[in-house]
């Protein structure tokens, strides 16, 4: 307490540095946590592995949402961590449905999926397999495969109990979602959106970001196809010249600047899906925390800038925090005429030891075996898909998408001309 953080990050050339602790003091009473089905379930605050924040932005009430669940299908070592950023005139209410309602629709469905495998080796009397190869009775691990029918299972059928409970004015109302699962040393990952997942891991010393996740954005030439295969259109209206939007086949509207969200439900004919991403990585010694964060973070710190900030932490409890703090000042310095985003991130730290700055020495986990990892993320590494399908690159049309000032549905934006040319309207981003 009433210590200082003496780290230096750069944002855009301005160096911020000595910041007083006082302004990250954490308050335990005010955290959030309740029991359900054998886990501990929290909302905001922090614990020995994670620390969580979200702040409200200058656009309205705060549209996004957060969970962390410890002991997670009710086993020890699992933590489930979820990120939701609404949008639309009833975002707010669409990610804090999906925030109290996703993590038990895939708890269940793990569940039945551990179920039958563990029916199938009976049943075949097979011994004891490897990750890779299916299932672990040690620690009930499921294939790559069965993981990824999980995520897909829990979030269609979040997308259609969302159609069923939420008030008809959530047509034009969705959330994104980026969520992770952390079982022993494994990581699965399900993304929907433009959200984010990025890994702080080490080499020789330094802090390296690593993407955990694809930024689904409607411009990716794979999306704008889909889309446009189903009579959607994707295109940047000419206040916004780098901002590529879902529109509706006859009319200018809604302008989604994403191409997978829950909700949203006047797009889900027209190319928007729920179908999330979903990645896999196994945790090797040098990996030290993952950040999930909402694209307020993103918009306006690179991903070195966020895990040298959380790192530079002088306590995990307020690491979200300060973060976030620091992803404020950057929008008022980058864009001092813009309203500043919500903002919400989730610091899930990966072991019980402190984590240290660039400038100190590599933390030590040598007990632990050096495992094989395997992900795939936006940067120039080798990419497997979750059932096992390696080798497939990820070119400059797949990385993340630069950070600007934008909003996620055009409701959110000056309002358009009503005579947009047809030149512009039919002008669509071409897949390359």
């Amino acid at each position: 307490m009433g210590g200082c953080c003496s780290h230096d990050v750069s944002v855009r050339g301005k160096v911020e540095s000595e910041v007083d602790d006082r302004d990250y003091e954490y308050d335990h009473e005010n955290d959030i946590a309740y029991e359900h089905g054998g886990a501990l379930v929290r909302l905001r605050g922090s614990s020995k592995f994670v620390s969580m924040y979200t702040q409200q932005g200058q656009k309205g009430v705060n549209q996004d949402a957060m969970t962390v669940w410890e002991d997670f299908t009710g086993e020890k070592d699992v933590i489930f961590c979820g990120v939701f950023d609404g949008h639309g005139p009833l975002g707010h209410k669409v990610s804090q449905f999906i925030r109290d309602n996703l993590p038990s629709k895939l708890s269940a469905a793990i569940e039945i999926s551990q179920q039958k495998t563990i029916k199938y080796y009976d049943a075949n009397e097979t011994e004891t397999a490897s990750f890779d190869d299916g299932y672990d009775d040690s620690n009930h691990n499921m294939s790559l495969a069965s993981w990824e029918g999980c995520f897909l299972k829990s979030f269609d059928e979040m997308d259609e109990y969302l159609a069923r409970e939420i008030n008809t004015d959530s047509y034009c109302s969705g959330c994104t979602a980026v969520t992770l699962i952390k079982q022993g040393d494994q990581l699965i990952v399900g993304n929907l959106g433009d959200s984010r997942a990025v890994l702080c891991t080490r080499d020789r010393g330094q802090l390296i970001p690593v993407q955990l996740t694809v930024d689904l954005k409607p411009e990716i030439p794979s999306e704008t196809s889909r889309i446009v295969n189903c009579e959607g259109r994707v295109f940047a209206a000419e206040e916004e010249p780098d901002v590529y939007r879902i529109w509706m086949p006859d009319d200018d509207c809604p302008g989604l600047a994403m191409s997978r969200a829950f909700g949203d439900f006047c797009l889900k004919h027209y190319g928007l899906i729920s179908v999330p991403d979903v990645f896999y990585r196994k945790i090797i010694p040098q990996d030290q925390f993952v950040v999930l964060a909402t694209d307020g973070i993103w918009d306006v710190l690179t991903n070195q800038e966020v895990v040298s900030i959380v790192a530079s932490a002088p306590r995990r409890s307020i690491a979200a925090k300060l973060l976030i703090k620091r992803a404020v000042r950057a929008w008022r310095y980058k864009y001092p005429g813009s309203r500043v985003d919500d903002c919400a991130a989730i610091c899930l730290f990966l072991d019980e030891q402190p984590v240290l700055s660039h400038s100190q020495s590599q933390m030590s986990r040598k007990n632990r075996p050096r495992s094989k990892h395997v992900h795939r993320s936006s940067r120039n590494e080798d990419t497997d898909t979750v059932d096992g399908k390696v080798g497939m690159e990820i070119d400059e049309e797949w990385k993340a998408l630069g950070g600007f000032a934008r909003a996620n549905s055009i409701s959110k934006l000056p309002r358009l001309a009503r005579a947009m040319s047809n030149r512009q309207s039919t002008k669509y981003y071409s897949p390359r």
